[in-house]
């Protein structure tokens, strides 16, 4: 595998703290990717332990994005001395030098995680002097480090999943302007998970269980936190605790579709708004007729047909591996059957006018 390699950028005379290099007027000098993940220092001890160091925080969403059954850990790394400023809509408006950290792994036995795993890439999305840039890194198979990779990768993955059933598929690693299809916002690289209401729930991520928005308050490096009850939260789409079916189903559109089914995303010009917040029936795809799906609407007329889950497009679209019919059209090898069961229950018990 041929891996990039990092240039060396001086800025006048630099000295090293911490993470990054800053001039010596205290000027911080232009964030570049590393050519190995552990030259960041992100984790401490054995890199594949994934232990976080200091300033790097673990966290968990509630409804999160399908990856052919992928299993993630999440932190985000934030400057010392800097602190991030709560918003109720979007993503926490992380300051410039944080980075955001996402693990993708499989167990090799999902029955048993003690039995060890498989990191497969970690995906950094940093925000630099000229925004958020994304720096994929691959996993090497000794698991001893992961090499900056902007060409992307196909790997094929083996684990046994909860039923104990032996799984073996192709994965892919995307490759680093690829990222741009998801995390494009009216023309601009953004983060996608990291909400208030996806960062509202409790969470054993220090030890003791407790929200981590109120957690990351108390550590001083959130701000402008409001009152628990006035913060948004997503249900989760696989506990029926959470929320209604009808809530818990547009958790799962908003986690995996509206990141490009949005106003200002790329597929915005389709007409089929699927975030959470979407009020309008029609927008949300009920009895809507796709304005160009070629062959991805199947001889289907309407992406959500009330009643009628096997007459869909949406759900087509959720249940086929055809790449040029499949979506999301990035991440996804496998098909997500428990999934495919929540919007199929969903559907199936939809009025006729979607209300």
């Amino acid at each position: 595998m041929k891996y990039t390699k990092q240039l060396p950028v001086i800025i006048g005379l630099t000295v090293i703290i911490g993470l990054f290099s800053f001039a010596v007027a205290d000027t911080p000098a232009a964030i570049k990717p590393k050519e190995k993940l552990s030259d960041y220092g992100f984790f401490t001890g054995n890199i594949k332990d994934l232990s976080p160091a200091s300033q790097v925080f673990p966290y968990t969403l509630n409804s999160t994005l399908f990856s052919s059954y992928a299993e993630k850990l999440r932190f985000v790394y934030i400057p010392n001395g800097v602190t991030v400023n709560y918003t109720d809509s979007g993503v926490l408006q992380f300051p410039e030098g944080s980075i955001l950290i996402k693990n993708f792994y499989y167990s090799n036995d999902v029955r048993h995680p003690e039995k060890g795993r498989r990191i497969i890439e970690t995906r950094l999305l940093a925000h630099t002097a000229n925004g958020w840039e994304a720096w994929p890194y691959y996993w090497n198979n000794e698991q001893t480090e992961a090499y900056y990779d902007v060409a992307g990768e196909t790997t094929e993955i083996s684990y046994i999943n909860e039923n104990g059933k032996k799984i073996k598929a192709p994965y892919y690693v995307p490759n680093k302007n690829e990222c741009k299809g998801c995390h494009s916002y009216n023309q601009q690289m953004i983060p996608i998970g990291p909400t208030a209401a996806q960062l509202n729930r409790t969470a054993d991520n220090t030890g003791t269980q407790q929200n981590q928005l109120l957690n990351w308050q108390t550590l001083g490096w959130l701000q402008g936190v409001p009152t628990l009850e006035k913060i948004p939260k997503m249900p989760v789409w696989n506990d029926a605790a959470s929320g209604t079916l009808n809530q818990r189903a547009r958790a799962y559109l908003d986690a995996n579709c509206a990141h490009c089914h949005r106003t200002g995303g790329p597929a915005e010009t389709s007409g089929l708004l699927l975030t959470y917040s979407e009020n309008n029936s029609t927008s949300s795809g009920i009895n809507k007729a796709p304005v160009a799906t070629g062959k991805g609407s199947a001889g289907r007329l309407f992406d959500i047909v009330p009643g009628k889950p096997e007459a869909s497009i949406l759900l087509y679209r959720m249940q086929t591996t055809d790449p040029g019919q499949a979506m999301p059209e990035l991440g996804r090898e496998q098909v997500h059957k428990e999934a495919i069961a929540l919007i199929t229950e969903w559907i199936k018990n939809m009025p006729a006018n979607g209300n």
